[in-house]
Formats: structure tokens, C-alpha cells, sequence
């Protein structure tokens, strides 16, 4: 997940948005009653701190939240309600080695940072181990914590002047590049490609919480340099390793690092996914042939480069890792020039190799990653599963988080056996190797269908923009797959979580643009489009919204569904804007991040915001959610400037009743410039483990800093500010959030 004004639109299909099939759908009074969207508020209890129904780790589902909303913060600091604490379990730059320094907090360390916690901190989750040493799904105090580390944009601050490029420090590259075309140091690259990644950790509990065991042999950094095996269907394996060949492994069967994980998955038998999102921005082509026009077709599709910076540009999208050196492959990879002969003598086909949900066996440190291809190729942003039944396949979730993208479903073609639990990679391959990929539309009607993208579609076989060859092109040009089928356009798909109470999936979606959204192209899904209140964002539908969909039957099978609009962001003060009621203790923009607790049903909603950030940093909310067609109907007045010229006019849309103190409540602050994302807790919901990510993501240079977050509050060495994992607990040890 990243700041919304950074991401890029690459999607140029006239395929249907949300917005237009939900407006559609509008027009026909039989279907308002499905779909009708909201918390539920009617006729459920309100009294402050009763807990009712029995949540699916045995604790219960909270019927109201038990904590007093947060007023909004400037405060550079993790805010909580009173009665609640935090502590920091590690931060960027920690050592997983006993023979490392500690971190200096300076960009003086002479290590590669291969044995340091990454940056960036995202999505995480916990897995505990048992007596012998294996997975178990019960709390024993003792386990191992996997966090995602997504991007580079806070890497001049792990040098000690900044950046450097053709010798000159002090600069700050982008998180999408926007690198100055100068030739950049080993060291300072080599930090850089090893803070992104995973980190794997063991923790434990002791009289003083959960700490990190810093000597701990499970103790584990996956890079963007650790090898993973290339897996996908048997019947189409050599489709797909045919377009991974490059100079470092010409059978295709292996690839090397994962990037940007952001949004992840944790997996009935005990893996995790990490995510691959926005990884199409660190290559670039320097020299060699030109490239041919189907794979030119296909890279801008995913935003790589196709060509080199035009003659005098001075910046261009990238890191500058490709600059260090043309024969050493940790460097050289990064170039996606045909620069030889054919792709075994070159990387033109590198950035093949990204762009997956990527397992990892928290528990067994030899293991490789495995890159699931099957699971599409993309900017993924979590690989939620559904919820496992025995004798029934398994569906993954999964958003592409860009303007314009799609919602994704893989359906496995075994039958989860719980025998598997705590099986490894290899059930890994049982699950995630063979099975049907889809993509999402949402119909008219209220109802949606998922497509299957195969090459038995004449769609895609026929595809006139893209010539695909066979279904392996399927897996890994997945994005064109969507577009041929008529998949419907989302509005930056982020997070996907599953109510365990219903099954049903609520997706994030996190906001769009003035120029797609003015009172004349606004719509029942889209209906706002006015001036920023306060002028921090300006125009248009900058406060995003999450939907939510329920299976037909509730079978991971199902390829129908029903869907709804489950909550819409928005400062307090935004009038017509404001549709669902929101108030100043609960108002928020943005919703990125999104993760029920298994003990108290509560649905956590984590913001990655830059509309309300002049009011209060990004935040994590406590909803209680409803279900699918619960809510009422509202008309939008819409009032905004559009090229000088004021419009003005009204939308009818449905969404859920006023929400009230009772049922939706801000939880958490963060510090200045951070971003919340990632959320997990120990079972029976007494601790809660949430990620602190850029904190002082505008910090202009070392020495100019908008956050010096945690370092502040006592964190190791004071400074430069620091991602961080924070654990989060009651002060009477009791349930969090009721």
C-alpha cells in the first residue's frame, strides 16, 4: 500500500468502472433492497462494553465497543484510548545478529542490511510454535512474527548524508524513483535492495509482554536477493518458466527476491504470502535492442520501462540499482535492456519474475520461497483466504492496488483436509499450484460474476490488443487477461478481509481523483464530488470507500455473488459529502488497511491518507460490521469548482445508517507522516500486534525531519525516524477494543 497520489494508472481499457454498473444498478427499485449498505446499526445493542456473540477463536463478537473514541491528534506519537499502552518490538535497522552494532540511527552502518529488520513496515502476522518446535494455532507464548517491508521512499535516510548519485549525497529518490540518471555506490544500493522484503522473528511472552528474541535461529530476512522457486500448474510450468529466462538462471525455474510486499495472506495449513505490489518501478533499460512490441505491450501495462530516458531528461523512474556495475548480477538484473543476444544472455525478462503472492514457511529458516504463479500476476495487495471448510476448496482474494485495477479469486483445486495443517511448503504446492483464476464484474443488477481467465475464452484467445500464446501468458500478463474479459474497473483495490462470523469479503478501496469525479460524472457508487473543506486535498472524492460481497451459497466456488457498499470516509464537516454520517470522533479518509479480529469480530480499518492529514495523522478505527444489504438511501448535493466554473447536482446512492459513537470508533493516531498498516493479535485478543509505517515520510532531508518518531519516546538511538511493530495491550490485561 503506498500514498494514493503516487500511484499510476496503466489501465487503458474502456472496461466498465464500479461506479458505472452500481448506477446502473441503482435505476431499478427491485434491486435497492440488495443493495442497500452499511454497518447494520438497527436493532443491535448499543451499551458500551457488551460482548454477546461467540467469535470464532472462542472468545466473543463484540455487540458495541468498549473504548472512548479518540479525538483527532497532531501529536508526533502513537495515540490510544486511555486504559490502553503500546510498546515498540522492533524498528527498521534492528539486528538479527549478535555480531552486528545496534542500530545508529546515522546511515553509518557497514553491513548490507541483510541481517537487519527492512523498512517500510506493513502487513504482518504471527505463527505460534509448539512444544516440538512446529505450527499450532494456540497461543504457547511462544512465535514467530512475519512483517512485509514495502518501499524505498525513506532510503535517504539509511545513508549519512542521503542519497548519492554521480557522487553527489543528499538526495531523495522517490518510492516511484524519479532518479536523477547518475551512477549510484554499491553500499548505499546494496541497503537498499536488502531493507526491502520480509522479516521473519521469533517472539516471546514474558513478565514484560511480548519481546523479540534476538538470538533466535528462526530469526530470518527474505531480500530482494534470497532465491524462490518459480511454481505454477503442472500442466503449464514450462509456459511460465519459458518468460522467466534471464543470465542468472536460464531454465526459468528460479528467481531471486521479492519487492514492495505489502498487503499479505496467512494460509490454513501456516504459511504467509507476501505480496508483491508496487514492483514494476525499480527497473529500467539502459541500451540494447529495442524491444519487441508485444513485450513493449505488455511492460506498460504493468508500468515497466520499455525504453531508455528520452534524449535529455534528466530523471526517470528508478532507483538507479543498475548503475553500480553491468557484470555483477545484483546490480545488472535491475537493467531490462536486450542488451545480449537472447534473454539467457541478458534480464530483459527480470521483471517477469515479479509481481506474485510469494509463501513463506515462517518455521523452517532453509526453506526457499515459493513464487505461486497461478495466483495471477500483479500489483497484489493481499491474498485473503476464505474461510476453511473440510472437504471443500479453498479462495483466495486478492486486489490490485492501482487506479483503474481489478478484483481477484483463486479457487484451489484440492479439498482442504485439516490433516494439513502445519505441512509447509510443500501443502503449499497441494493448494496453490492447480487451480482456477478469476477476475471480478460487477453487474447492474447487484449481482457480480467471477470470470475465469483461461485460454479457452475466445475473449482472450482472440484478444486483439495482446496476442496470448498459451494459458502460462494467462498467469503472468494477468492484468491483460482481466482487461479482455471485461473485468470491472476498481478504484484502487487495497486490503481484503473476510468476516468470520458470515464469510463475507469487504475490500478497501481508497479513493479517487478531482479529474474522474465532478458533479456531472458522479454516479450511485461514485456519488460525491465537492471542495475540500479545508482546502488540504481540493477537489473531487479523495475519502475512498470500502465494498463488500457475499458468495452464492457461501461456497468458494460460487462464480456469482451479491455486493454492497459497506462504508464511505469523510471529514465530519464534508456536508452532502458526508453519506455516511461520520462524526468528528469518527471521521477518517482513506481506508487502506482492513483485518477482523477471529475473538471480537471487530473490523479493523487501518488509513493511508493525505486529504484530512492537515486535521489528524493517519489513524485505525473499530467498526462493528453488518452484512451484505443492510443500510437506506440518501441524495448527494454536489457543489465544486471545475475548471473555474462552479457545478452543481444530486445523486441518489444507498449507505448505511449514521453510525454513531457506539459501533464506529477511532482507536489509534499515529505519529507524524506515517502511514497504520498491518494488523494481527495473539489469540484471545489480549495483545495486538499493529504496524507504525514511514513515519516522517516528508522528511526533506537527514537533518529537515517531520517525525523522529519512535526515538522520541525512548526507542533506541533519538533522530531520524523509524518504521516500527508495536504491541498493543489493555492495562487490566483484558480483551482489546470491548
Amino acid at each position: 500500500m503506498s500514498h494514493p497520489d503516487h500511484e499510476i494508472d496503466s489501465n487503458p481499457t474502456n472496461n466498465p468502472h464500479f461506479e458505472s454498473v452500481l448506477s446502473q444498478a441503482l435505476a431499478s427499485p427491485s434491486r435497492r433492497m440488495v443493495l442497500r449498505g452499511g454497518l447494520g446499526l438497527a436493532g443491535l445493542a448499543v451499551l458500551p462494553g457488551c460482548a454477546t456473540l461467540m467469535g470464532a477463536s472462542g472468545g466473543q463478537m463484540a455487540s458495541a465497543l468498549g473504548f472512548p473514541s479518540l479525538d483527532k491528534s497532531l501529536l508526533d506519537d502513537v495515540v490510544l484510548p486511555p486504559g490502553y499502552r503500546y510498546t515498540v518490538l522492533h524498528a527498521t535497522g534492528d539486528s538479527l545478529d549478535p555480531k552486528l552494532p545496534a542500530y545508529s540511527n546515522t546511515g553509518a552502518e557497514a553491513d548490507d542490511w541483510s541481517r537487519r529488520i527492512g523498512d517500510h513496515h506493513d502487513a504482518l502476522d504471527i505463527y505460534f510454535i509448539d512444544a516440538q518446535g512446529r505450527y499450532t494455532e494456540t497461543d504457547t507464548g511462544r512465535a514467530v512474527l512475519v512483517v512485509n517491508h514495502e518501499s524505498s521512499a525513506d532510503a535517504h535516510l539509511m545513508h549519512p548524508q542521503g542519497q548519492t548519485s554521480n557522487g553527489v549525497s543528499g538526495k531523495k529518490f522517490t518510492q516511484f524513483g524519479d532518479w536523477d540518471l547518475g551512477a549510484r555506490p554499491e553500499l548505499e544500493v546494496l541497503k537498499e535492495i536488502n531493507h526491502h522484503g520480509v522479516s521473519v522473528v521469533e517472539v516471546v511472552r514474558g513478565p514484560q509482554g511480548w519481546t523479540m528474541k534476538a538470538d533466535s535461529p528462526l530469526n530470518r530476512r527474505v531480500t530482494a536477493q534470497t532465491p524462490a522457486r518459480i511454481a505454477g500448474p503442472r500442466a503449464h510450468i514450462d509456459e511460465i518458466r519459458a518468460q522467466m529466462v534471464t543470465r542468472w538462471e536460464t531454465s526459468g525455474s528460479m528467481a531471486r527476491g521479492t519487492l514492495n510486499n505489502c498487503g499479505h495472506g496467512k494460509t490454513p495449513w501456516g504459511t504467509y504470502l507476501a505480496c508483491e505490489e508496487n514492483w514494476a518501478f525499480y527497473f529500467q533499460v539502459a541500451g540494447g535492442a529495442a524491444i519487441a512490441a508485444k513485450e513493449t505491450t505488455a511492460r506498460r501495462r504493468y508500468g515497466v520501462a520499455s525504453a531508455p530516458p528520452a534524449a535529455g531528461q534528466t530523471r526517470a523512474i528508478s532507483q538507479g540499482w543498475h548503475t553500480v556495475s553491468t557484470t555483477d548480477d545484483r546490480f545488472a538484473r535491475w537493467n531490462v535492456a536486450a542488451v545480449g543476444a537472447n534473454a539467457e544472455r541478458d534480464f530483459r525478462n527480470e521483471a517477469n519474475t515479479f509481481g506474485y503472492n510469494v509463501e513463506i514457511d515462517p518455521l523452517s529458516p532453509s526453506s526457499n520461497p515459493v513464487k505461486r504463479v497461478s495466483m495471477g500476476r500483479m500489483a497484489h495487495e493481499g491474498a485473503v483466504c476464505s474461510l476453511p471448510k473440510a472437504g471443500q476448496p479453498l479462495a483466495f482474494y486478492m486486489g490490485c492496488d492501482a487506479r483503474n485495477e481489478y478484483i481477484y479469486k483463486f479457487v484451489s483445486t484440492a479439498l482442504w483436509d485439516p490433516k494439513d495443517i502445519g505441512g509447509g511448503i510443500s501443502v503449499g504446492d497441494k493448494y496453490l499450484n492447480e487451480g482456477r483464476l478469476y477476475a471480478a464484474r460487477f453487474d447492474a443488477d447487484g449481482r457480480g460474476q467471477w470470470i475465469e481467465l483461461t485460454i479457452k475464452d475466445p475473449r482472450i484467445a482472440n484478444y486483439a490488443a495482446f496476442k496470448f500464446e498459451n494459458q502460462g501468458e494467462i498467469y503472468t500478463q494477468t492484468r491483460i487477461a482481466a482487461d479482455a474479459v471485461g473485468a470491472t474497473k476498481m478504484d484502487r483495490p487495497e486490503w481484503a478481509a473476510v468476516n468470520p462470523k458470515n464469510g463475507e469479503v469487504y475490500v478497501t478501496l481508497t479513493n479517487n481523483s478531482a479529474a474522474n469525479r465532478t458533479p456531472g460524472r458522479v454516479d450511485a457508487a461514485n456519488p460525491r464530488a465537492y471542495m475540500d473543506v479545508d482546502g488540504k486535498k481540493g477537489a473531487g472524492n479523495p475519502n475512498g470507500h470500502i465494498i463488500r460481497f457475499r458468495e452464492d451459497a457461501d461456497t468458494a466456488t460460487a462464480t456469482a455473488f451479491r455486493w454492497d457498499i459497506f462504508l464511505f470516509g469523510a471529514e465530519e464537516d464534508a456536508g452532502d459529502a458526508n453519506l455516511s454520517g461520520l462524526s468528528a470522533k469518527n471521521s477518517f479518509s482513506s481506508p487502506d488497511g482492513l483485518w477482523f479480529s477471529p475473538t471480537t469480530g471487530i473490523c479493523w480499518i487501518q488509513t493511508d491518507d493525505g486529504a484530512m492529514t492537515d486535521e489528524t495523522h493517519c489513524m485505525m478505527l473499530a467498526a462493528l460490521p453488518g452484512q451484505v444489504g443492510d443500510g437506506s438511501k440518501v441524495t448527494a448535493k454536489n457543489r465544486m469548482l471545475v475548471n473555474g466554473v462552479e457545478q452543481t447536482g444530486t445523486q441518489e446512492t444507498f449507505v448505511g445508517a449514521t453510525l454513531g459513537d457506539a459501533r464506529l470508533r477511532r482507536f489509534l493516531i499515529g505519529p507524524k507522516g506515517s502511514e497504520i498498516t498491518g494488523v494481527t493479535e495473539a489469540p484471545g485478543g489480549r495483545a495486538l500486534f499493529v504496524n507504525i509505517q514511514h513515519p516522517g515520510e516528508e522528511s526533506k532531508s537527514v537533518t529537515d525531519l517531520q517525525s523522529q518518531w519512535p526515538g522520541n519516546k525512548g526507542y533506541g538511538r533519538p533522530g531520524r525516524p523509524r518504521s516500527a511493530t508495536i504491541v498493543i495491550t489493555r492495562s487490566d490485561g483484558g480483551v482489546i477494543g470491548v
